[in-house]
């Protein structure tokens, strides 16, 4: 019996790395999925590979309307929505002098309004069931910080994340943050990023970079009955770094 039997699951930034990642163990474990991304090649051939317990739908997380969209797909698919994970994400390897406008509102539309949106849009259902998990993917940058930009939204995230909480405990919908440290995905692999991640790794009291897969098996925790005592609560699994 699988941890997740009979539930519906969105996952957003889902058709690669981690988001690939979650989908994958959901399924596993007897969820239905529901995977969005704006990468339409990607996502539809990870649906296609895990089978009839997926829908992929191209989503831009930023649009109100997308959000409604993928909603609705989901309900007349599989009937309902249980469990939200807000995984997309997005950073520059770029410093605060050399961050445009333009960069710093793309980074808040998909990283900070993008998470909203998606908890503002499944609320209202779960309310409705009278239960829900909601899993935000902040950052390690949500508790110290970082890159200009990238850490802004995750900390937002880590603060929306309890005031959600707070709403809506006492319709059975729960909201909990997870803080990944350096994670194996294509956006620390990005163009100048790679030579610094490596010496990086080096400073981690585990002593290397943690496969998606590890982080995955946290989010499955926070979106399974497993956690029902927990909520407006952070998560971190960052190898120690955080410790020291």
């Amino acid at each position: 019996m699988g941890k997740l039997d009979g539930k519906v699951a969105i996952i957003t930034g889902a058709a690669q790395g981690m988001g690939a990642a979650h989908a994958r163990l959901f399924v596993s474990e007897g969820a239905k999925v529901v995977i969005t991304d704006i990468k339409e090649d990607e996502g539809q051939q990870l649906a296609t590979r895990l089978g009839d317990s997926v829908l992929f739908v191209k989503h831009d997380v930023a649009s109100e309307s997308d959000w409604q969209r993928v909603l609705d797909q989901t309900i007349a698919t599989f009937g309902k929505v249980d469990i939200l994970v807000n995984n997309a994400g997005i950073t520059f390897a770029k410093r605060l002098q050399d961050i445009s406008a333009d960069d710093y509102v793309k980074i808040f539309k998909i990283n900070q309004l993008g998470t909203f949106l998606g908890v503002k849009t499944v609320a209202k259902p779960m309310v409705a069931q009278g239960f829900g998990s909601i899993v935000n993917i902040s950052s390690l940058n949500g508790l110290v910080g970082g890159a200009v930009g990238y850490t802004d939204t995750k900390f937002a995230v880590r603060g929306m994340t309890k005031a959600a909480a707070l709403e809506l405990a006492p319709a059975g919908v729960r909201v909990n943050s997870v803080h990944p440290g350096v994670i194996e995905t294509p956006m620390i692999s990005q163009p100048g990023t790679e030579a610094a991640v490596k010496e990086f790794a080096k400073t981690i009291p585990l002593r290397r970079i943690a496969k998606p897969e590890e982080v995955s098996k946290l989010v499955l925790y926070l979106a399974s009955a497993d956690s029902s005592y927990s909520t407006g609560a952070e998560f971190v699994v960052d190898g120690g770094i955080s410790a020291q």
